[in-house]
């Protein structure tokens, strides 16, 4: 029977009681060795040089160099160390700042130690584990933003068009060939979408959001 090769993990994190924890949830695993332990990411790209580890986890809050910074500094020299990112905190620019800069992995701090130790593993082996609030901020990233102009119809953008270059209600109508009160319509249904209660709040928005030009 083969024996599982140890893998050999860095903490890093500016709280010794994290990291304290950490390092006694590793002892459990016989597969798992703490091989140094760092209070901030200039400390860890450090001693990455004496301990070449397998996998770090990263905490991204910390003074020095904070984990975002670290993960990218310590990837462009061992690129094959694999770092999860490990941390409080589910912000946006987190996420994409630290998947961006090369980290495996995103974990939030309440994470099991099994579900831990299989996210140490699997990163070995190059899988990635997201957390389901990392997750979801990527899913959302990847929806459609919603367009400045909501659900203007054609003729409705059309009619704003003519509204920002300074066309009258009747001038608009015989652009479109049109009647003034179908224009009038219009404009009534362009100020209720974009939400905005008149005619030059419809213009500035337009211009704004480079809907229309003057």
């Amino acid at each position: 029977m083969n024996t599982p090769r140890t893998i050999k993990v860095m903490l890093v994190d500016d709280h010794n009681v994290v990291r304290s924890g950490l390092a006694t949830f590793l002892r459990a695993y016989e597969d798992l060795e703490l091989v140094d332990e760092a209070k901030n990411g200039l400390d860890a790209l450090n001693l990455c040089r004496k301990r070449t580890p397998d996998v770090i986890l990263m905490d991204l809050m910390m003074p020095e160099m904070d984990g975002i910074a670290a993960t990218r500094a310590i990837l462009a020299d061992y690129p094959q160390v694999k770092i999860i990112a490990m941390t409080s905190f589910e912000e946006e620019e987190l996420v994409h700042g630290v998947l961006a800069a090369g980290a495996i992995s995103y974990l939030l701090k309440n994470v099991t130690a099994d579900e831990l130790a299989k996210a140490i593993r699997d990163a070995v082996s190059g899988r990635s584990t997201l957390s389901p609030e990392a997750a979801r901020v990527l899913i959302q990233a990847t929806r459609p933003t919603e367009q400045p102009w909501g659900d203007l119809t054609e003729r409705e953008r059309e009619v704003l068009n003519l509204v920002v270059q300074g066309n009258s209600n009747q001038q608009i109508a015989d652009v479109l060939f049109i009647s003034l009160a179908t224009v009038k319509a219009h404009i009534s249904s362009i100020l209720s979408k974009l939400q905005v209660s008149s005619r030059a709040e419809a213009i500035a928005y337009a211009i704004k959001h480079k809907i229309a030009s003057l």
